[in-house]
């Protein structure tokens, strides 16, 4: 190794097209020249073998006075071997030019270093890991769903022969050094396999440009290996009503208050439950009273006395 770039360091960046390191190429120059004289020679013969065959072929007409010489006279099978080592020679050639360019590792893309393993003046061999580095101009983070919240968002599922559509909107909340950090990203796609322990389909989010400099002077880079906390931005239910838990009765069922004051005994669709509230895909309307406080007996028709509890210190009602 004759030459290493300073950002060729943990934790250094980089940009496309930048050397990164050189190899000293004297050997593979050599190796080069000798590959040309190899081409030169084969040329070189095969000219020999093509004009071997045309005198070849005239003392045939000479002597036999015409008629179809066989290939051996006319020095064929020769001119073939000729043709197949001038081919082999011009392959050399070209191997050898391309060791030669790979002498200087260029950057591939804009980057990152995450860790680095060569130095001044080491010798290196074919196939020796030298660094490890990775794209910058965006940034990934796989968020982990379990089965039951796909009803409620809008990802972009994969199928065979067609290219995944754009996914929902994800804020990244990161809390780093005594502040909290957010970008906006948004879901790419999702992994082909359902997790086998956990049961959960993993969903990618992809944040671009991760390390650039934003407006918030103090918000740091994010960086691999963050923690993170996602809110994904979730399918609008026109129809959908949010209740506390304790308003239902059983798995499916309510107690609407009509405007007589009696209980109406309604059965609902729940789409979803939460610790503290659950959400219904119908069954109740906006505005309808439901019953919160628990009752022991009840029946479809009966009389209740509805109580509204004034707030403290003019809250609303």
């Amino acid at each position: 190794v004759i030459e290493v770039a300073p950002a060729l360091v943990a934790g250094g960046f980089f940009e496309q097209g930048e050397v990164l390191l050189r190899i000293d190429p004297i050997d593979y120059d050599l190796a080069e020249k000798e590959a040309a004289m190899r081409v030169a020679g084969a040329e070189l013969r095969l000219a020999q073998e093509l004009a071997d065959a045309e005198v070849a072929a005239r003392q045939w007409d000479s002597v036999r006075g015409g008629g179809t010489a066989p290939p051996l006279v006319l020095r064929e099978p020769q001119i073939a071997e000729a043709r197949a080592a001038r081919v082999a020679a011009q392959a050399a050639l070209e191997k050898a030019r391309r060791d030669v360019g790979r002498c200087t590792i260029t950057a591939p893309y804009a980057g990152r270093v995450r860790a680095e393993d060569v130095d001044l003046g080491e010798f290196v061999q074919r196939g020796q890991e030298l660094a490890v580095v990775y794209a910058v101009d965006f940034a990934e983070v796989r968020l982990p769903l379990p089965d039951a919240d796909l009803a409620f968002l809008d990802l972009p599922l994969s199928y065979r022969g067609e290219a995944p559509g754009g996914g929902p909107v994800v804020e990244i909340v990161v809390r780093f050094a005594g502040g909290v950090h957010s970008w906006t990203g948004r879901i790419v796609r999702t992994e082909g396999e359902l997790d086998p322990k956990s049961r959960m389909v993993v969903a990618v989010a992809r944040v671009i440009d991760p390390y650039g400099r934003s407006e918030e002077r103090d918000r740091p880079p994010l960086a691999v290996g963050m923690f993170v906390d996602a809110t994904i931005r979730g399918r609008r239910l026109a129809s959908a009503v949010s209740l506390p838990r304790v308003a239902m009765r059983g798995p499916d069922r309510v107690l609407v208050v009509g405007d007589d004051d009696r209980i109406e005994i309604r059965s609902v669709k729940p789409l979803k439950a939460e610790r503290h509230r659950i959400i219904l895909a119908s069954g109740v309307e906006p505005g309808e009273r439901i019953v919160v406080s628990p009752l022991e007996n009840y029946v479809d028709g009966m009389a209740v006395r509805v109580l509204v509890r004034e707030p403290e210190r003019g809250g609303e009602r």
